[in-house]
């Protein structure tokens, strides 16, 4: 059975360097890469009818500019290096994704950068990494 490595990947410089680490062991490993991205979601319960539905059509949006700007270009990259890789989108708090990702596919372990896009944001709120650490299913590396 191929061990799977997840991979939380939004297209910064260490997510890109998290990746090649996760790819490199997955190689030597013959295993695999669930590539995950999760896209910041809260939901907003007091929201009416006309906005939750606008709300909605921008998330479709969203989702579509992530997959061709962030996560078209590296699958096809990989999968022309012969690599392994199951692409996964998602909203929700990217922590908590990359845990459910890990427990779906049975992976084995999870792959990040210490900073991503969001640093000011880690910063204020605690970081994607730091959660990992307490919370993650399986072990984690966390790639400078």
């Amino acid at each position: 059975m191929l061990e799977k490595f997840v991979v939380g990947y939004d297209g910064s410089e260490t997510a890109r360097r998290a990746l090649d680490f996760a790819v490199a062991r997955a190689t030597v490993q013959n295993g695999s890469i669930v590539l995950v991205h999760v896209l910041e979601w809260s939901p907003y319960s007091f929201l009416t009818p006309t906005e939750l539905e606008e709300r909605h059509m921008r998330r479709r949006q969203e989702m579509e500019r992530a997959e061709a700007a962030v996560m078209a270009p590296v699958i096809k990259e990989l999968t022309a290096q012969g690599v392994n890789v199951t692409p996964v989108m998602r909203y929700g708090k990217t922590a908590d994704i990359l845990c459910a990702v890990a427990r779906e596919e049975s992976a084995v372990q999870i792959f990040v950068g210490r900073e991503g896009h969001s640093a000011l944001e880690a910063r204020l709120f605690g970081s994607v990494a730091g959660a990992l650490v307490q919370t993650a299913p399986v072990p984690c590396t966390i790639v400078p």
